[in-house]
């Protein structure tokens, strides 16, 4: 794995590869989808300007940081830019997290699923990380189901920061 991206994963219907500039577009779209601004919270990204410094300041000051971020989830048939999926080493967390979020009309496909299982994979056996956690609001039943089907288990309930609301932390170990 390079200093500077992640690799590029493939699986039997995706791809998972690296966010750019490109993508400037897809993410103003699910930046503000009514669910991630929900579960996730607002990113302040409205237009594509926004979105290139959303880009600069988190996923790709990840890769170059920690060689790991949130990337861009595509099908594999036709390039649709379906989700983002990634491991985020994040302030207040001692284990790499795992997140992921797809737009609207691209849930209940399994994506979500699909991606997940391959960014996980690539963590705990290629990484050798000897666990990854992910976070998530105790109302997004969706996204705990599908945390519970990759294996992981809840520890604990966290706050990554005093001002921000109570998170479930699950987890799963290599």
């Amino acid at each position: 794995m390079s200093t500077t991206s992640p690799s590029t994963l493939t699986t039997a219907r995706l791809r998972v590869r690296a966010l750019g500039e490109g993508d400037a577009d897809f993410l103003v779209a699910l930046l503000n989808d009514r669910g991630f601004l929900q579960y996730i919270g607002d990113r302040g990204v409205r237009d594509r300007a926004q979105a290139i410094r959303y880009l600069h300041a988190g996923p790709l000051a990840s890769y170059a940081a920690h060689g790991v971020g949130l990337c861009l989830v595509q099908r594999r048939q036709d390039d649709a830019q379906v989700g983002i999926c990634g491991l985020l080493r994040r302030d207040g967390l001692a284990d790499v997290d795992l997140g992921f979020a797809f737009l609207p009309e691209h849930r209940g496909h399994g994506y979500a699923l699909e991606a997940a299982q391959a960014v996980l994979h690539y963590g705990l056996h290629q990484l050798q990380l000897p666990r990854v956690v992910a976070i998530v609001d105790p109302a997004n039943e969706r996204s705990i189901a599908l945390l519970v089907k990759l294996g992981m288990q809840f520890e604990r309930e966290v706050r990554l920061a005093p001002e921000e609301k109570l998170l479930r932390l699950y987890a799963i170990a290599r």
